[in-house]
């Protein structure tokens, strides 16, 4: 994502926009005291401490398969205790393990350990809803770039690394089931010494995935289990199949926004969405306080699905226009966000669900 600087307190009459996470005893929910700013790419190389999976613990290290087109031996050994209907274990691209959810009607949602992020979903019949780069690397050296990644302890840059650490280490299969028919993977993250070195505390994150029919259902938990209290931000930031020139999003009038001009990105405008249906006629880079919990998008391809969401506060819209020209046109990211810090004490959690509903066919 392209260059956003931008620090201001809130107060009685205007909110600051965007994310910088406090450490511990900084502002709680109720405070909305923010900073957020975007200095290089979502998914611009990791810092150089973690360059290379040979630097990093291995429960960081993706696994990598025996031979090119070979299934791992952990693959193996995970889909041996976890398989079961709908729910299969296997080597990805790169040789990265994945877990692939197949539903009785046809529907299938692809999800890889490494970052904990879902790459593929489609309904029935269709094409793929969401959105790989083209540039995409699965190598287990920097976040796969598309599909639903984490942004977690920290959205955008902050006091810690860009967007955080849970998108570029392996996550754990918690448990699996499927229950009428939906198949559901539960994946796990806690710390470690790459996490501690980076964030010091003590947390468990759970990320539930279910399948069902024509929808795609998420869920966040985040859990204090250390002895002191900490806080975070985070996001889910979605890539979407699209059409850009014909995709546009609806629910979001009347929310506070800001927005940063492509020809002006030192000066982004602060105020209030009077827009019904938004479109994406250029660069795109919005943040939305407050949000509602039901988005409708159009990725004008002929489809329109439902971002439904508890818990999530906030959303961005990002289209990064001529700055990513090789694919531009095919994405727009929607992305459920929580960017005004939550302060956790300990043994206490937070909760957000997403789901996505694919609609009827727009032609």
């Amino acid at each position: 994502m392209a260059l956003l600087k931008l620090s201001s307190a809130i107060c009685s009459s205007a909110f600051a926009l965007g994310v910088a996470p406090s450490l511990p005893h900084a502002a709680s929910t109720s405070s909305r005291s923010l900073s957020w700013k975007r200095s290089s790419p979502f998914h611009g190389a990791l810092p150089s401490t973690v360059s290379s999976p040979s630097g990093l613990p291995s429960s960081v290290v993706a696994p990598r398969a025996s031979q090119a087109t070979g299934v791992s031996a952990e693959a193996e050994n995970l889909n041996e205790k976890y398989g079961t209907e709908g729910v299969k274990v296997q080597s990805g691209e790169g040789g990265l393990t994945k877990v692939v959810l197949s539903g009785r009607d046809g529907s299938e949602a692809e999800v890889y350990l490494y970052g904990g992020c879902v790459t593929s979903w489609k309904a029935a019949g269709g094409k793929d809803l969401l959105f790989v780069r083209p540039d995409a690397v699965f190598t287990g050296k920097k976040p796969i770039s598309g599909g639903l990644p984490h942004c977690f302890p920290q959205f955008g840059p902050g006091v810690i690394q860009q967007h955080g650490f849970a998108r570029n280490v392996t996550w754990d299969i918690a448990s699996t089931q499927n229950d009428g028919g939906s198949p559901t993977l539960v994946l796990g993250l806690k710390p470690s010494d790459y996490s501690r070195s980076i964030w010091n505390y003590e947390f468990s994150v759970t990320f539930k995935i279910v399948l069902g029919e024509k929808k795609l259902t998420t869920e966040m938990v985040v859990e204090n289990t250390d002895t002191k209290s900490f806080s975070f931000t985070t996001a889910l930031h979605s890539y979407f199949r699209a059409d850009v020139s014909k995709t546009s999003v609806t629910g979001l009038k009347g929310c506070k926004r800001l927005d940063k001009p492509y020809e002006d990105p030192a000066n982004p405008v602060e105020g209030s969405e009077d827009r019904n249906v938004i479109e994406f006629p250029g660069f795109v880079d919005t943040m939305y306080m407050n949000t509602p919990n039901v988005l409708v998008l159009d990725n004008g391809l002929g489809e329109k699905l439902s971002i439904r969401n508890e818990g999530w506060t906030d959303a961005v819209l990002w289209n990064p226009y001529l700055t990513m020209e090789a694919c531009y046109k095919d994405f727009v990211c929607v992305e459920n966000a929580q960017l005004s810090p939550v302060e956790l004490q300990p043994g206490q959690s937070w909760t957000a669900k997403q789901s996505l509903s694919l609609g009827y066919m727009v032609n």
